[in-house]
């Protein structure tokens, strides 16, 4: 497809950033989009707000799939550009929007050019929260064309356009929000004996936690306990009645998230006890690690490396999560970094991929699932 056309597709994407769940206006561009392109073998199905585009192949004997997902963030952009954001306090800015362009871009190649198999385009809402795989995992409609393999990107920030980084294994690790509401009962600061204080109690449990990693999970294993938020009282001579802790957990296996959300548990119950206080918990969304099925990793290396098609890096697993996660736990495939260069990280004000990542990625993947030998035996 002409680079001008998919810049244009990109804008227009990145202009309407929605939440999770409320992708409405990005629904219906894509819908649009996708209903110019040629219809003779492509079949159109919605799931809330996601899209599933199938491409029939002309003598298919297996279906594979790339997913998209479609989900801005709650933050004012800053970027500057002409095409920003015009929903307010709104952005793109973990690149979904460059990853619907590329989607829309493989769509279009193989609507126009009929493959063999079956091309499955999965265009996901909220991924960012509150989890659209797993609901749409399961969902009638993604069952009814149940890809045999499933492929996705995530720009990277951090690397050049036209390196591509990935690893067999994990890439991303087990994820878990923590929302967490102490309840004591407040007073005057000048009788604290008559109160049971939340901003202490708060205190207390922040710095108990600290010691879970170090303490609890093998030094050969990873976990991360991020408290990111702190919200208590309401004016300097009050004793708070009420804290707010929001956080986020992050693990390598299941098994040691499960540990980790063991240990906070017990601590919070000596919180309680100790500060005769009650407290609600709520893990909020949770996603599963990303796992590359590693024959079709290093398959997938092979082939990029064979034809030059762009600079392989074996990159680190990261801390970071991704729902995408789901759809690997029950269907073979990957997920690889795209080279997106930009001094910005994910989920900052003013990170905009570099669109040429658009061209590398279709460069890429349009030859990769034209080719039926890659994957081999499924």
């Amino acid at each position: 497809m002409d680079a001008v056309r998919l810049a244009s597709v990109r804008q227009a994407f990145h202009q309407i950033p929605e939440l999770g769940f409320e992708e409405h206006q990005t629904q219906a561009l894509l819908l649009s989009l996708i209903s110019e392109l040629p219809q003779t073998h492509l079949q159109v199905t919605t799931w809330r707000t996601g899209v599933l585009a199938l491409v029939r192949g002309s003598a298919p004997t297996r279906r594979i799939a790339y997913r998209a997902d479609m989900d801005g963030l709650p933050i004012r952009e800053e970027t500057g550009v002409p095409f920003a954001s015009t929903h307010d306090g709104m952005m793109h800015a973990c690149g979904h929007d460059v990853h619907m362009t590329i989607g829309y871009g493989l769509l279009s190649h193989f609507a126009t050019n009929q493959p063999v198999d079956d091309i499955l385009f999965v265009f996901q809402p909220a991924e960012e929260g509150p989890g659209g795989a797993l609901p749409m995992l399961a969902s009638d409609e993604f069952q009814a064309l149940r890809p045999d393999a499933i492929f996705a990107l995530h720009v990277q920030p951090d690397l050049a356009v036209g390196q591509i980084g990935l690893r067999p294994g994990i890439l991303f690790a087990n994820t878990s929000e923590l929302f967490i509401d102490l309840i004591g009962r407040g007073g005057h600061a000048a009788f604290p004996h008559r109160a049971n204080d939340m901003v202490v109690a708060g205190a207390q449990f922040i710095g108990a936690i600290q010691s879970i990693v170090s303490r609890n999970i093998d030094p050969l294993d990873s976990a991360v306990i991020t408290i990111g938020r702190l919200e208590a009282g309401t004016k300097q001579n009050i004793i708070a009645e009420q804290a707010r802790i929001e956080g986020t957990i992050r693990a390598l296996s299941n098994d040691t998230m499960g540990l980790v959300k063991q240990r906070i548990e017990s601590v919070l119950d000596g919180i309680a006890r100790m500060f005769d206080c009650t407290y609600a918990l709520d893990y909020g969304a949770n996603y599963y690690q990303v796992w590359n099925e590693e024959r079709l990793t290093e398959g997938f290396i092979s082939f990029i490396e064979t034809r030059s098609l762009a600079r392989v890096e074996r990159v680190p697993t990261a801390m970071t999560g991704e729902d995408f996660g789901y759809f690997l736990r029950d269907i073979p495939g990957f997920l690889f970094w795209l080279g997106a260069e930009t001094p910005y990280g994910l989920h900052h004000a003013k990170m905009l991929p570099n669109q040429a990542c658009v061209e590398v990625a279709l460069k890429v993947l349009i030859p990769y699932f034209t080719e039926r030998g890659y994957l081999g035996a499924l």
